[in-house]
């Protein structure tokens, strides 16, 4: 996925609809050990990620950082970032993308 390797689950918990044309994605994201989203930036939308199980090597920008069980992330408008299970459980997130 974007550029990413290994496979990525997608779990859709609210559609577009359901978020009444504000974002285009509410899911829990699964990324099998080693998997990863590559970089990408975000043009008139944010996306956060809420860490539910697993470990993520997290690049926002320039900064790399880990993340667990219970981090959360924000990417605003404009800004680019990847992520990547780093741990031996699959890495297991709440993906949120709303409009600018």
């Amino acid at each position: 996925m974007r550029g990413g390797v290994g496979s990525v689950t997608i779990e859709t918990l609210l559609t577009p609809e359901e978020l009444y044309e504000n974002g285009r994605l509410y899911a829990i994201l699964t990324l099998e050990p080693g998997s990863s989203i590559g970089f990408h930036v975000h043009n008139d939308e944010m996306e956060s990620y809420y860490i539910i199980s697993g470990q993520a090597e997290y690049v926002d920008d320039t900064e790399t950082v880990n993340l667990f069980p219970g981090d959360t992330t924000l990417t605003p408008a404009g800004q680019g970032h990847s992520i990547k299970s780093v741990g031996s459980e699959p890495l297991k997130f709440l993906a949120q993308i709303l409009y600018q």
